[in-house]
């Protein structure tokens, strides 16, 4: 058996089975949640995550199986492959392993090492690395020579050193010492670059910072890159040279005396010029890889959590961009989503337009029966709530805050301008305002993940790692929720398993000239949509009211067959098997069992029939501000204020409460009890009940406490001023660098 599905299977606990069968079906084009929901017999029932390992487990392991296949061909063409160095190889089973087996076959430029061989010098560092008994300067003596410019002693002692310490370099065993000395008692320093103190204040934490680098927390890390990338700190990440040249030297002298004394200043020489910058450039790599995981983790769940927000459902929206100057732009929307009207009011300073712009906002909401208006939660966002509240408009209507992170990005894409061609930016952030509401998930994936507002140092992070992540959270929720083939757009039925962006294309294209699908099976008449195609989508694409109930499911069509007996055996149709649980108690799973099909999906379509293309998001709940609370000025310490969770970092949460400034939750304040991380108290857009523990109104910074047993710092009153020190004590986490 392959060796590589042996160590996955042993790695991940799970059988040699599951991990052949779930390779299989990757390589054969099906996506992670066609193999998870449709193929849970093949798989012995793999969820998403575990899947998802094996992908990404047996692309690493390939990569290594190819730098393998590069690394023995290369030695082989030099005439140096031996059988032993072959097995040697095909052991390894890391990089970096492999690495320093080929470090001294790796073609390189002129050393000094090999400048020393050139002249001659190998025999003598040959004989004083074998640490045999002889006399150090006769020996050297022999070597000096006008013609290879060796003219004394110590020109032939240094030369012989310079190729002795390039064998302890590329020594396996040496590299491997090192690299857990630079693991396990590495220590990052940073300081300030003179002369970039004023520049570099957001980083002034770091101006002096030591700590040791098995602890340091992700956004730490990526915030000392960044401000080493700015040009505004120094960087290094390295153990005490002692500690690591003690080591080489227990390792390598074996008498002291001489001739030790040269491997002695050979090893000094040498970690120092070749071994530590290319261990610390090596751990600083495999830190930075680490520290984008863990981002990149942390995005990817605020992402989820966003993109699985409760949807208030196909409502008729009165949709506000607020602003103060330029106004606010007003949209109506249909149940669809379709833009109806537009417009734009002066509730606000300096116009101040109140009764104009009241007059049109329930003229709008009259004309369009409209039964939900959104706002954006950005500027002059809680003045223009409290306008729209003071019309008195009908209590159905609710008045809801919706985050805008985003918005402005998508008003400006190819993708607003080939839906709205013919409208401003304006109206194109207002109506994304509006469909984010009535369905979170269908309108963000227009937007690029990375421009949400949920992320941590994501524009420090490997870009296509990142991207890879987060099109795995879109491509998991898309499918997870499912997608109504007549009304999705082209960019949401792009995530759909098996579907591109040419096929989403075509489908849209053809709705338009074909009028909606009343039948999956039509969707293979779509040019371009073909078998494979079919077979990966139809599960997660519904039709509401098709001709077949089954098509307004996730039952997929390769299991109607058996829906149709079920039934037939039952002596009812489908649609009364959708409808009656008496119906569906009398199905004996057993029966229905093949060699193909057991009861993992079995299982699935009773479900599946018990709540046809249920929606597995939250109900909406609707949510409100604390009245009067619009600006940090009306903040007192130790007020109860509730608010709405907009970013989980590894040092706490933001939590927007209204005064169009997040106030941060650290860590230790958001639970009685201690916790790793704030993913396990809270999730993004949760509703959240916080205290004010302080405000800094000149450095727009809120602290916010989630613990019952939190004392203010202060009597309640509004805070003008507040001391530096305590703040940044308070905020240390927070750091001005997080974005």
């Amino acid at each position: 058996m392959d060796k590589n599905i042996l160590k996955i299977s042993k790695e991940l606990g799970i059988t040699d089975k599951q991990v052949t069968s779930t390779i299989e079906l990757l390589d054969q084009g099906a996506t992670i949640p066609f193999i998870s929901r449709y193929r849970k017999e093949v798989t012995g029932s793999l969820d998403e995550v575990a899947v998802a390992n094996i992908r990404d487990r047996i692309g690493q392991l390939r990569d290594l199986d190819k730098r393998k296949e590069t690394v023995l061909k290369s030695i082989e063409e030099q005439g140096k492959l031996t059988s032993v160095l072959q097995k040697q190889i095909d052991k390894v089973e890391t990089m970096s392993e492999l690495e320093d087996i080929y470090l001294p076959y790796k073609p390189k430029r002129r050393t000094k090492a090999t400048i020393a061989k050139e002249k001659g010098l190998e025999p003598l560092a040959t004989k004083i690395f074998d640490q045999v008994e002889f006399d150090l300067v006769s020996e050297a003596e022999k070597y000096i020579s006008q013609e290879k410019e060796v003219l004394s002693i110590e020109d032939a002692l240094s030369g012989a050193r310079d190729i002795i310490a390039e064998v302890i370099n590329e020594n396996q065993e040496a590299r491997k010492t090192i690299r857990r000395i630079f693991e396990n008692q590495g220590v990052l320093q940073t300081k300030v670059i003179p002369g970039k103190e004023e520049e570099g204040q957001k980083y002034k934490d770091y101006f002096e910072w030591e700590e040791p680098l098995k602890s340091v927390p992700s956004h730490r890390l990526l915030a000392m890159r960044r401000g080493e990338k700015e040009l505004i700190l120094s960087f290094s990440c390295t153990p005490e040279d002692e500690i690591a040249i003690s080591k080489l030297e227990g390792k390598f002298i074996e008498h002291r005396n001489e001739v030790g004394e040269q491997i002695k200043l050979a090893i000094k020489d040498g970690y120092k010029r070749l071994m530590k910058p290319s261990m610390e450039t090596e751990i600083r790599l495999k830190s930075k890889k680490s520290a984008d995981e863990e981002a990149i983790k942390v995005f990817a769940d605020n992402l989820r959590q966003l993109l699985l927000a409760a949807p208030l459902g196909q409502k008729a929206v009165l949709a506000i961009d607020p602003g103060f100057r330029t106004g606010c732009k007003v949209v109506c929307l249909d149940r669809q989503g379709k833009l109806l009207e537009k417009g734009t009011i002066f509730p606000n300073e300096p116009q101040k337009r109140t009764f104009e712009a009241g007059e049109l906002v329930k003229n709008m909401c009259a004309k369009h029966k409209i039964e939900a208006i959104a706002i954006g939660n950005g500027t002059a966002s809680r003045e223009s709530e409290s306008f729209v509240k003071s019309l008195k408009l009908p209590s159905s209507i609710m008045v809801v805050m919706v985050n805008e992170s985003g918005a402005s990005i998508y008003s400006a894409s190819e993708v607003a301008r080939d839906e709205f061609p013919n409208e401003d930016v304006t109206v194109r952030g207002s109506v994304s305002i509006g469909r984010r509401l009535m369905d979170p998930l269908a309108e963000l994936v227009k937007i690029d993940p990375k421009s949400i507002g949920v992320g941590q140092y994501q524009h420090d992070v490997d870009q296509n790692a990142l991207k890879s992540g987060l099109d795995d959270v879109v491509l998991s929720c898309v499918n997870g929720v499912g997608v109504e083939v007549n009304t999705a757009s082209k960019e949401l039925l792009t995530y759909v398993s098996g579907l591109n962006k040419s096929i989403a294309k075509q489908i849209v294209l053809y709705r338009e000239e074909n009028g909606p699908f009343k039948r999956r099976r039509d969707l293979k008449k779509v040019p371009r949509l073909g078998d494979k195609a079919f077979e990966q989508a139809a599960g997660f694409l519904r039709i509401k009211n098709a001709i077949n109930p089954l098509d307004s499911s996730a039952v997929h069509p390769e299991s109607y067959p058996i829906v149709e007996n079920m039934a037939k055996d039952n002596g009812c149709t489908v649609g009364d098997l959708m409808t009656k649980l008496e119906l569906r108690d009398l199905i004996d799973l057993k029966k229905y069992q093949t060699e193909t099909i057991g009861l993992p999906t079995l299982k699935d379509i009773v479900n599946e029939l018990a709540k046809p293309g249920r929606d597995p998001r939250e109900q909406f709940e609707s949510f409100q501000f604390a009245e009067g609370i619009e600006n940090m000025t009306d903040l007192q310490v130790g007020m109860e204020l509730p608010g709405i969770v907009t970013n989980i970092t590894n040092f706490g949460c933001f939590v927007d409460i209204g005064v169009h400034q997040d106030g941060l939750v650290h860590l230790s304040q958001m639970a009685d009890r201690f916790i790793k991380h704030a993913g396990e108290v809270v999730k993004v857009h949760q509703k959240v009940k916080v205290k004010v523990v302080e405000v800094d109104i000149k450095r727009k910074r809120i602290a916010l406490t989630m613990k019952s047993d939190q004392k203010p710092s202060k009597p309640k009153g509004k805070v003008e001023k507040k001391s530096e020190v305590s703040l940044e004590e308070k905020l240390n986490m927070l750091k001005s660098k997080f974005r």
